[in-house]
């Protein structure tokens, strides 16, 4: 053992001139591999790709143009001009690309023809954003003209849109051609003549727990067209929706259409759970079959409560939807419901719907196309507060119709058996 130790830095020594020795005969020297150096455009990764004034990256695009899968692109505090095109940004099922502010930050976007547009995204998230003043859209996400291949997977939550600042049909947020996307606890403010989200050719979505307000004397908050189907719009709440609040479906040019040769505007479209204040008519159906609007409240509409009608004549006859199990308060001396030439409003179905006229309490109602089973009429749903509940001898509690959706009043609680008319269900 003596003898080990005494020898020992001669073994050492030795050693080493092998371990040099080996390398130089592969030809292989180690290194420790760092995930940037090891990532592949098939791998996944959770790297914060920082964006701002004094980050590695200076624009929302410089960060996209080296994003993979699984990546975070994290915007910093401060105020954006945007009007970036980017396009191919896609993640994977099992990791989403997502784009943020950095927390506790205030990122706005402001100005420019549009903050951004992400164009064949796929598998992305966008969290937290400020938007202001662009003169076209907004923000813009599209398929990229590829009808058969949409943008999908997308989840918008927690952006605010402050005002627009075009003149014209201007949109906040347009979707063309994007399927499997939710929009959800956003505030939409200030539009002009276009929607607050307007979806051309969209499949497969929600829109839920969002604040609208003031969408233009011409505008609308949510317009589903160009043959959009299968699309959820629960629990928000719009104040002053504009011309058409909820305009489920329109009058598309043929060429935008999604699919193509579509024969309806919009179906399948879903009006849950929403509270409305004022706006000139806060649902209004056109062109559109097999859409629903249930459990809603609607407050003191400029003119109309529901229009029903046929904008696209090239298409199937407006038809076949629903309106039901919704309050109406309606103060005007005109019509509550408005409908227009070329539509089949005697398919439609309405019941359980309370209808009050508090400047008219012998009121004869709306003008529906037919006697409507369940009608309450001229009956004060007593209202306890300005987002609709209701004092406990409201006539509303427990007279809706039995449906099997929505399953949540406009708070997200679960509906009761039976259910009430409305919104709110009374807890």
């Amino acid at each position: 053992m003596k003898a080990l130790i005494k020898n020992l830095p001669i073994v050492l020594a030795v050693v080493s001139m092998l371990f040099i020795m080996s390398c130089e005969k592969t030809s292989e020297i180690p290194l420790m591999q760092t995930p940037m150096q090891t990532k592949s455009a098939t791998s996944t990764s959770s790297n914060i790709l920082d964006v701002g004034v004094g980050w590695p990256y200076a624009t929302l695009g410089a960060a996209a143009a080296v994003a993979i899968p699984g990546d975070t692109i994290q915007v910093h505090g401060g105020t954006y001009s945007g009007g970036e095109l980017i396009s191919n940004l896609q993640g994977t099922t099992s990791a989403w690309i997502t784009i943020r502010a950095a927390a506790g930050d205030t990122v706005l976007y402001s100005g420019n023809t549009q903050a951004f547009q992400l164009s064949d995204p796929a598998y992305i998230r966008i969290q937290g954003l400020q938007f202001e003043k662009q003169t076209a859209n907004g923000v813009n996400i599209d398929d990229a003209g590829t009808f058969d291949t949409p943008a999908h997977d997308i989840i918008i939550e927690n952006c605010i849109w402050l005002s627009m600042g075009g003149t014209g049909n201007n949109d906040e947020l347009k979707l063309s051609g994007v399927d499997n996307f939710t929009v959800q606890n956003c505030q939409f403010n200030n539009g002009k003549d276009g929607a607050f989200v307007d979806m051309v050719g969209c499949h497969n979505g929600v829109l839920q727990d969002n604040i609208c307000q003031n969408a233009g004397a011409k505008g609308q908050v949510f317009q589903t067209k160009g043959g959009s189907k299968n699309i959820t719009i629960q629990r928000n709440r719009c104040i002053n929706g504009g011309d058409r609040t909820m305009h489920i479906g329109g009058n598309t040019g043929t060429q935008y259409f999604r699919p193509q040769g579509a024969d309806y505007e919009a179906t399948n479209i879903y009006v849950y759970s929403n509270t409305f204040q004022g706006g000139n008519a806060p649902i209004v159906f056109s062109s559109s079959v097999y859409c629903e609007a249930v459990n809603n409240t609607i407050n003191q509409p400029v003119n109309y409560a529901l229009r029903i009608l046929q904008d696209d004549k090239r298409v199937q006859t407006c038809a076949n939807n629903t309106f039901r199990n919704n309050i109406v308060i309606f103060t005007n001396t005109g019509d509550a419901i408005n409908i227009g030439p070329g539509t089949n409003a005697g398919s439609f179905v309405f019941s359980n719907d309370l209808w009050f006229n508090p400047n008219n309490l012998s009121w004869a109602g709306p003008n529906t196309p037919y006697t409507e089973p369940g009608q309450i009429l001229n009956k004060d749903p007593m209202f306890s507060d300005s987002l609709y509940h209701l004092q406990s001898t409201s006539p509303a509690i427990g007279m809706g119709y039995a449906v099997s959706q929505p399953t949540t009043d406009y708070f997200a609680l679960p509906f009761k058996s039976p259910r009430v008319i409305g919104a709110v269900e009374a807890n």
